[in-house]
C-alpha cells in the first residue's frame, strides 16, 4: 500500500489521468467482450460452428474476464500512451487504421490465449489440443471475420471517442455527454487569463511558421503544469490560455501551484527555447474570482461557455500588468479571506479600461 502511495505520488496529473484512462477502457471492453460471448454462446449449436467455448461456469467467466482484461490493459496502454506519440502527427484517418489493424492483431493474440488456457484449465485437455483448435479456426475466413468485426467496431469507436474527449478539458465531454450546462448555470470560479508578453515582436522576429510553433511549446509547458492542478482550461485565444476552477480554499492554492509550475517549467526549458527559437517566453497574468454563467452553445460544433463580468475583468487585469509594471497580479476578491505563502503588494485602487467602479489590485511576488 506504501509502495502504491508512493508511485502514485510520483505520477503527474497526465499520467494519472491516463492511467485511468487506461483502466477505463480496458473494464469496457472486457464487460462488451463478457456481454457478447454469452450471446454467443447461447446460439444455437450450428451457429456457433462447433466453437471451443461451448458453456459457461463460474471458472469459465472467471479466465475469460482475467485474460480478456489483462490483455485490454495491455492494448489500451499501447493505445493511450504509446501509439498515441507515434502517430500524433499523422492524419487522424490514418491513425485510425493503423491503430486499428496493430489493436487487432493484439486481440488475435488474446483469442490464442483463450483458446490455450480454457483447453488446458477448463476442458483439461493439452496446450496441444489448444494449439491445434486455434490455428485450425484462425485459417477460416469466416471464423476471422466473426471474431474480428465487433472488436474493429469496438477499436475504432474508442479511439473516436479518445479523439473527441482530449478535444476538451478533463470533464468537460462528460458534461456535454449528459447534458450537464444544457440549461446555464451561475458558478463562482476562479479565473486566470495567462498571456504571452511581447507577442508582436516575437511573431516579426520568428515568422509565421515558427511562431505558430513557439507558441505551441509554450502553451504545452503551461497547459502542463495547469493540468497537473486540475485547472479546467476554458480555451487558447491565440497566445492566451484562459483556465478556471470552481471557487473553493483549496482550489486558491491550486491556482497558484499551477501559476508557480508553470514558471518553473518554462524556466527549465531556456535551453531549449533559446536553441530552437533564440527567444525565451515570458507571460502576464491576471486572477479574478466571482460568478460567471457556464452553459453549453453552438448547433454543429458544441462547447461549454463562461461569460459573464468576472470574465471580462479578468481579462482586463490581465492587460493591465503592463501599465503597472509587474507580471501577476491578482484582485482583492481573490485574496479575501486566503493565507498564501507568497508575498503579496497592494497597487492601490486601479481603473480597468470598460469598468465604471475601480478595484484594488495586488502584485504577486513570485
Amino acid at each position: 500500500m506504501i509502495a502504491l502511495k508512493g508511485i502514485n505520488a510520483r505520477l503527474s496529473f497526465v499520467q494519472k489521468y491516463n492511467f485511468r484512462l487506461v483502466f477505463i477502457v480496458a473494464a469496457t471492453w472486457t464487460a462488451i467482450d463478457l456481454a457478447y460471448w454469452v450471446r454467443f454462446v447461447h446460439l444455437s449449436h450450428a451457429l456457433r460452428d462447433g466453437d471451443t467455448f461451448e458453456f459457461i461456469s463460474t471458472e469459465t467467466v472467471l479466465l475469460r474476464c482475467a485474460i480478456v482484461f489483462s490483455m485490454s490493459c495491455l492494448m489500451a496502454y499501447l493505445l493511450i500512451f504509446k501509439l498515441r506519440q507515434v502517430f500524433r502527427n499523422y492524419p487522424l484517418l490514418i491513425n485510425l487504421l493503423v491503430k486499428t489493424a496493430i489493436l487487432l492483431s493484439a486481440s488475435l493474440l488474446m483469442n490464442f490465449l483463450l483458446h490455450i488456457t480454457y483447453s488446458f484449465f477448463i476442458l483439461n485437455l493439452t496446450i496441444a489440443h489448444g494449439l491445434h483448435s486455434f490455428f485450425g479456426k484462425a485459417t477460416s475466413i469466416v471464423w476471422v471475420l466473426q471474431h474480428s468485426l465487433g472488436w474493429i467496431i469496438l477499436f475504432v469507436l474508442s479511439q473516436m471517442i479518445i479523439e473527441i474527449n482530449e478535444k476538451y478539458s478533463p470533464g468537460i465531454f462528460w458534461a456535454i455527454l449528459i447534458g450537464k450546462y444544457i440549461q446555464p448555470k451561475v458558478e463562482k470560479r476562479i479565473i486566470m487569463f495567462i498571456d504571452l508578453n511581447d507577442s508582436t515582436s516575437i511573431a516579426e522576429k520568428l515568422g509565421s511558421t515558427d511562431n505558430f510553433k513557439f507558441i505551441r511549446d509554450f502553451i504545452y509547458y503551461v497547459s502542463v503544469a495547469l493540468l497537473e492542478y486540475n485547472g479546467r482550461i476554458y480555451q487558447y485565444v491565440g497566445d492566451e490560455i484562459v483556465v478556471s476552477w470552481i471557487y473553493k480554499p483549496q482550489n486558491v492554492h491550486k491556482c497558484l501551484n499551477a501559476l508557480s509550475m508553470a514558471s518553473r517549467l518554462l524556466k527549465r526549458s531556456n535551453n531549449y527555447f533559446h536553441q530552437r527559437y533564440k527567444v525565451l517566453p515570458e507571460f502576464k497574468v491576471g486572477i479574478h474570482v466571482g460568478e460567471v454563467t457556464v452553459g453549453e452553445i453552438g448547433l454543429i460544433k458544441k462547447d461549454i461557455a463562461m461569460s459573464g463580468d468576472t470574465m471580462n475583468t479578468t481579462a482586463r487585469i490581465c492587460n493591465s500588468s503592463g501599465e503597472l509594471g509587474n507580471k501577476y497580479i491578482v484582485s482583492k476578491d481573490f485574496l479575501e479571506n486566503i493565507n498564501i505563502r507568497w508575498p503579496v503588494e497592494s497597487l492601490g485602487m486601479v481603473e480597468l479600461k470598460g469598468k465604471s467602479d475601480s478595484m484594488e489590485l495586488f502584485a504577486l511576488k513570485m
